[in-house]
């Protein structure tokens, strides 16, 4: 199987590159251009795959609030152009999406659900969302997958990720200050990965659900970081009004992965496992 994967150098393409079967031809910006049309429709023909997968996204959710065309350019139109070429060469097409997609609920206190309306909060969900709709209106044979706190190893610094910053943060300042009211499950990106090849080998097209088991507030995981690091960090816990971030976050975006877990026939594993083992990793 050939696999063309746009985003390689990135923690979810990276993780890909190392839990794929087949042969990987990885893309990246000096390949592929996602939010030029005809960038997609040359590069992708021409490697001739059996399957593309986009792990390439704008992530920087503060930011799109003043870029808000950028981010619905790389995330809604691109992810809409690879998808409509997939659907001319007849290739099943892997896009991944995000938890923000969800928040209008406030008061939120079950997992979502992919039958659950959505109701995006900021510029970067409203992007994300509308990749879902494009991608899925354009070609069927496709499998959108909705992750949340995802870290791992990449290839290219890019924007680094939740983990990454508790360690380095508590490492220089060892005081750190946390949001202790928004709800999330943390997910590693290798473990993602090895479910997004498990899930392209069934077949079973659609909208999944595809995060670590569990939920926690970004305060205890951050807690749960410094205490698995061996790390002595005193976390403040703070309410999303006192950290002031430009864009809206979810007040609770714990995703329901039991879809997922019944296409691939097991259980996600707790996000406390896999955060053991990513810094495990770490110091191997």
């Amino acid at each position: 199987m050939r696999i063309v994967l746009i985003g390689a150098a990135g923690q979810l393409g990276t993780a890909l590159g190392a839990r794929l079967p087949g042969q990987i031809i990885p893309l990246g910006r000096n390949d592929l251009d996602i939010s030029d049309a005809g960038s997609v429709g040359d590069a992708l023909p021409r490697a001739q795959p059996d399957l593309v997968i986009n792990a390439a996204a704008y992530n920087f959710v503060d930011r799109a609030e003043d870029e808000p065309g950028q981010a619905m350019a790389v995330n809604a139109l691109g992810p809409e152009f690879v998808a409509k070429t997939c659907a001319s060469m007849g290739v099943p097409f892997v896009h991944i999406s995000s938890d923000y997609v969800f928040g209008q609920v406030a008061d939120r206190n079950q997992a979502c659900r992919e039958s659950d309306p959505p109701g995006p909060l900021s510029a970067y969900a409203r992007s994300k969302l509308r990749g879902e709709e494009l991608v899925r209106a354009a070609w069927p044979k496709h499998y959108i997958l909705r992750t949340c706190g995802l870290y791992g190893r990449a290839l290219s610094p890019g924007k680094g990720n939740f983990v990454e910053t508790m360690l380095r943060l508590g490492r220089e300042r060892g005081t750190v200050s946390v949001v202790d009211d928004q709800w999330c499950t943390p997910t590693a990106a290798a473990d993602l990965a090895g479910w997004i090849a498990e899930l392209v080998a069934t077949g079973k097209f659609g909208l999944y659900h595809a995060t670590n088991s569990g939920s926690t507030t970004w305060c205890r995981l951050a807690g749960e970081i410094f205490r698995r690091a061996g790390m002595t960090v005193d976390v403040k816990p703070i309410t999303t009004s006192d950290f002031g971030a430009k864009a809206r976050r979810p007040a609770c975006s714990v995703l329901d992965c039991s879809k997922l877990e019944a296409a691939i026939g097991h259980r996600l594993r707790p996000w406390q496992e896999a955060l053991a083992d990513y810094l495990q990793s770490r110091r191997a």
